[in-house]
């Protein structure tokens, strides 16, 4: 720790703060453009200039000075810095006026008035004069792609934009060309972005230069109405905020989180909100005569019941998809015990996961912040960056501070970090286990905190529990209570919670692959999809398929039955995130038309069936749901899991397989309904398509 002296006010503070962080610790705020915490120094834009006692007659930038820098006094009093004298008032004002100099007045017509640091820093720290006279320098906008909305005359040289595409998101397609008024922020080869990240460089701009295209010109800020939820468009649960305006969602903004997302969300997060609105579900549909056609509540739960009266149990069976939240299927996992059948599954099909070795057999057992405690990566049959951008961001940043070597098993992909590819296949894993072996198998041997991070994809086949038992031999050495490394990664937003739930067949009874298989031989009657999407609609034979969810996707066009369920934006729901984070997502705005939320069209449908489900109300749920399963109602936080379940598995007999492992997520852009309603997303996929081919 050292001593510095922040406007008289003595403080401690760890040596190796800039002077920025220092004055920021004793209360006193300084003004900034370029600095970001997250990103490196550049000490370009010099509104943080401060006074430095001892140092030589000019201000100093503060982000670019650390507190070791200063010197102390001729008897050895500690340093000390202003950030309040006239000089430091007067090389800010001086700053703000050459900032503003080539500046457009696009206040009133641009996106970002109401939210610009640029605004706000003239106006606390500016003067009410301009004293040049010359003309503005005009440079041309630039294509970014379907995205970001680029209005460069208004861009100050920050580089936050280059130095987060390049450091963070790990593309080095944005950049500074040319040098002094003739400096522009541009793509090298002036085209579209290529990251899953790129749209955080909207929140990162502090002026208006770089902007949401398809929010252009929709909104104010004053306008919206902000609530604080979860995103779903992957397993990591990034912290949200949901800005809605009557009845429509205008967008989507990252909250920070430092255990989860830090303040970074991905482009599918951000920009799927306009499909939210599209192709949706209003009202109840009954098929008659091969077509869909609209039906009133009653006479859709009449034909459900009327189905489900002439079948028997196990002749029922329901299956949970990607999105549905806990409550709900909690709520249709007691309307199918009602019924008297365990035919009920949320994986995918073909999936190995079990609940058979407790919790550590199925999370992230590190969590998504202990990436940055690992020594050693090892990443199955997984693509981080398509199935999860966000937490790929974060092996990436423990990649750039530490070294940490990485080695994958799966397909070679581009993941914006260096890697040690080992193989394709089951065998290249059977491998590292040999005793004997070099290379990254020694690295991984001799780390003392490994991290196995396998893929859904991965658990999935006939070699899936072959698969994760060896995964778990690897993490077993080291697994104790300070660490496990042994860690489960999803693509699915509500598998963990469903999993927690027990959503999953009892001995004997029918998984996902089985209910298909029994649906198409004419051996199952009704099957129930709680918003199921990605299965095989075309093997389900002639079983009445009763579809319960929001948009008019794959699910949809199969039913026989449609009953219109509510988005993430338009429920309260509880979502358990890959390393077994509960946390709760809000409702922003109300269902389209007649749709309902998911819970409540099963208690109605239950009492239709004759089997009332024991709660009339989502408090009585949720008291009946956390009597089952405690875990569930500390939001925010981790049960912890017992790292004895990874020894067990780890001591499950393993054969190697010669089976190729590839990751289940072909489009980033296109994985659930929402984002293929999505006219943005549509766009991002034709792009990201064309980028392959020409990779090709």
């Amino acid at each position: 720790m050292a001593n510095i002296k922040v406007d008289g006010q003595l403080i401690d503070v760890p040596d190796y703060f800039t002077l920025m962080q220092a004055a920021e610790a004793a209360g006193a705020e300084i003004p900034r453009f370029c600095y970001h915490e997250r990103l490196s120094v550049a000490g370009n834009c010099r509104m943080c200039l401060v006074e430095v006692k001892g140092g030589p007659p000019k201000p100093q930038a503060s982000c670019a000075m650390a507190v070791k820098d200063l010197r102390p006094g001729p008897n050895g009093e500690p340093p000390e810095m202003f950030t309040n004298t006239p000089m430091v008032k007067k090389a800010r004002e001086g700053v703000m006026e050459f900032l503003l100099i080539n500046h457009p007045l696009d206040c009133p017509i641009c996106d970002q008035g109401g939210e610009c640091d640029l605004q706000d820093q003239a106006m606390a720290y500016g003067v009410d004069k301009n004293r040049f006279a010359e003309n503005k320098r005009a440079v041309e906008d630039k294509y970014m792609g379907p995205l970001i909305k680029t209005a460069m005359n208004r861009c100050i040289h920050c580089t936050r934009c280059v130095r987060f595409t390049t450091e963070v998101a790990g593309i080095s397609e944005l950049g500074l060309l040319g040098r002094g008024e003739d400096a522009e922020i541009t793509p090298y080869l002036e085209r579209a972005l290529t990251s899953e990240l790129q749209g955080n460089v909207i929140d990162l701009c502090p002026v208006g230069a770089l902007t949401s295209k398809p929010y252009a010109f929709a909104a104010r800020p004053w306008e919206l109405v902000k609530t604080e939820s979860i995103d779903v468009m992957d397993a990591v649960g990034s912290n949200i905020r949901v800005d809605s305006r009557g009845r429509e969602v205008m967008r989507i903004l990252p909250r920070i989180n430092e255990a989860i997302n830090e303040e970074w969300i991905s482009d599918k997060t951000r920009f799927v909100w306009d499909g939210l609105r599209s192709q949706r579900l209003d009202r109840p549909y009954v098929r008659t005569g091969g077509k869909l056609r609209p039906a009133d509540w009653n006479e859709a739960f009449a034909t459900i019941a009327a189905a489900v009266g002439k079948s028997r149990g196990n002749r029922i069976g329901a299956i949970a998809g990607d999105l549905a939240a806990v409550e709900e299927v909690y709520a249709l996992r007691q309307l199918m015990r009602q019924l008297g059948s365990s035919n009920i599954d949320c994986r995918p099909a073909g999936s190995t996961l079990t609940t058979r070795y407790g919790r550590a057999g199925y999370v992230f057992n590190p969590g998504i912040a202990g990436i940055e405690q690992a020594d050693a990566i090892l990443i199955v049959g997984a693509n981080p960056r398509r199935e999860a951008s966000v937490l790929n961001a974060r092996i990436r940043k423990a990649w750039r501070a530490t070294g940490v070597p990485v080695a994958v098993i799966g397909e070679a992909a581009d993941l914006t970090y260096d890697y040690t590819h080992l193989g394709t296949g089951i065998d290249a894993l059977a491998g590292l286990t040999r005793e004997g072996a070099e290379g990254f198998a020694e690295a991984l041997r001799n780390a003392r905190h490994p991290l196995i991070i396998v893929g859904e994809a991965a658990i999935s086949g006939q070699g899936g529990t072959d698969l994760l038992a060896m995964a778990a031999s690897l993490a077993a050495p080291t697994a104790g209570a300070e660490w496990n490394g042994l860690a489960i990664l999803h693509n699915a937003a509500g598998r963990v919670g469903a999993l927690d739930v027990g959503f999953l067949p009892e001995k004997d009874w029918y998984d996902t692959a089985a209910m298909i298989e029994a649906a198409g031989a004419g051996d199952l009657d009704v099957l129930f999809l709680l918003g199921a999407d990605e299965i095989d609609m075309s093997a389900l034979g002639n079983t009445l398929v009763v579809y319960i969810g929001t948009h008019g996707d794959r699910g949809a066009h199969r039913a026989d039955v449609i009953l219109p369920g509510a988005t993430y934006t338009e429920k309260s729901g509880t979502y358990v995130n890959t390393e077994g984070r509960a946390q709760m997502a809000a409702r922003a705005v109300f269902p389209p038309g007649e749709a309902k939320e998911d819970w409540a069209i099963l208690r109605a449908l239950s009492a239709a069936l004759g089997v009332p489900l024991a709660f009339n109300s989502l408090a009585q749920l949720r008291a009946s749901l956390y009597g089952e399963f405690p875990h569930l109602s500390r939001l925010d936080a981790i049960a912890p899991s017992d790292y004895g379940q990874v020894k067990r598995l780890a001591k499950v007999p393993a054969r190697p397989r010669q089976a190729k492992l590839a990751s289940p997520v072909t489009d980033f852009y296109l994985t659930n309904p929402i984002a293929r309603a999505s006219a943005v997303m549509g766009e991002c996929a034709q792009l990201a398509a064309g980028f392959r081919q020409a990779a090709e």
